[in-house]
């Protein structure tokens, strides 16, 4: 399937999404009230002892699965293969140079001679070099990301390495792109914020197992129930440091914006914003942290990358791949750390 037939399906599902948000509402309210009687009617027996009937949580919960399994199918199908389709994008950019059948690497053939994948991977470190010097003008740093990549290319987990990054990236982009809105909303409204709070700190707290039952059932197995879990157990971190960064914005500012006659826009995009921005940052440092956490838990569902080693080399108990496979896990994450730490505090 190509990358436009994905993103065509991408938008015919959202639209049927729509429509199945407004049927599924309209069916809850249908189921509410009944449910409703019948726990007025089995608390008090459940209280006093005269029924050992408890309360139907995993079987409320399996229906509820299933009734958004059978009727928002379309929706999680296009969902899907736009995700696939993002991810692969994202992973061919980080694995091949252009070529005949660049996007899905079968039968692959690159269009410049000598510029092959094993070139492009030193292509790859060269870009993110430039990138962390570019962002922090030191060295020191640039060399830590090219001894980093070196050793990585070394170790022959270059491909994993893309993989994971591929996944990190993404979960990267939903989160921060539904978090930093979600963030400013509840700001502005400490009210919500304080209902929302306890969902976040259930986000969090949550054994990351349990979101992969539902994202199995969904979106069967792959890369994108590994992003459903990663995205529900990251999304916390961006809210709550959007949220801190826009309430904690200087009253002198917002005094001297108003005494300018400026609108709730130009407050939020000219003051609001920059002020927040270090706290935003921190936001998408942790973000990427706790993606990339994620790795060897998005495995077990059939994700690729850096967990899938780490996974064989626990079924076999193969203690030389454990180590190889978890110090380039510990590589990542502080070329990663190192890239963002200083764009984090300016």
């Amino acid at each position: 399937m190509s990358i436009f037939q994905s993103i065509g399906n991408g938008i015919v599902a959202f639209l049927n999404g729509i429509l199945w948000c407004l049927t599924a509402l309209w069916d809850f309210a249908f189921w509410l009230v009944p449910a409703l009687i019948w726990f007025v009617t089995w608390l008090p027996q459940r209280l006093l002892g005269l029924t050992d009937e408890k309360l139907p949580v995993g079987v409320t919960a399996r229906a509820g699965f299933d009734y958004v399994k059978d009727g928002a199918a379309p929706f999680l199908d296009g969902f899907s293969d736009l995700t696939e389709a993002f991810i692969e994008f994202l992973l061919a950019l980080l694995l091949r140079p252009p070529g005949v059948n660049w996007l899905g690497g079968r039968g692959f053939e690159p269009y410049i001679p000598g510029w092959t994948e094993d070139t492009h991977a030193f292509l790859i470190v060269a870009l993110f070099a430039l990138l962390a010097y570019v962002l922090h003008r030191k060295i020191t740093v640039t060399l830590l990301i090219i001894v980093g990549f070196l050793f990585i290319i070394d170790q022959g987990y270059f491909e994993e390495t893309a993989e994971s990054l591929s996944l990190v990236l993404s979960a990267c982009v939903v989160c921060m792109s539904i978090g930093v809105p979600i963030g400013i909303a509840v700001a502005h409204r400490p009210r919500l914020y304080a209902w929302m709070r306890p969902v976040l700190d259930l986000m969090q707290t949550l054994p990351t197992f349990v979101y992969l039952i539902p994202a199995i059932v969904f979106f069967g197995i792959g890369m994108v129930p590994g992003l459903i879990a990663t995205v529900i157990f990251v999304l916390p971190a961006p809210i709550r440091l959007t949220q801190l960064g826009i309430s904690s914005t200087p009253n002198e500012l917002l005094e001297a914006a108003d005494a300018f006659g400026a609108t709730k826009r130009q407050k939020l995009f000219k003051v609001e914003l920059p002020s927040a921005l270090p706290q935003i940052m921190a936001g998408l440092n942790q973000t990427i942290m706790l993606s990339l956490s994620m790795v060897v838990i998005a495995a077990l569902v059939g994700a690729d990358g850096l967990g899938v080693p780490v996974v064989r080399a626990l079924n076999t108990v193969d203690t030389a791949k454990g180590f190889e496979s978890g110090l380039i896990i510990v590589v990542v994450a502080i070329m990663l750390d190192r890239l963002l730490r200083i764009g984090a505090k300016r």
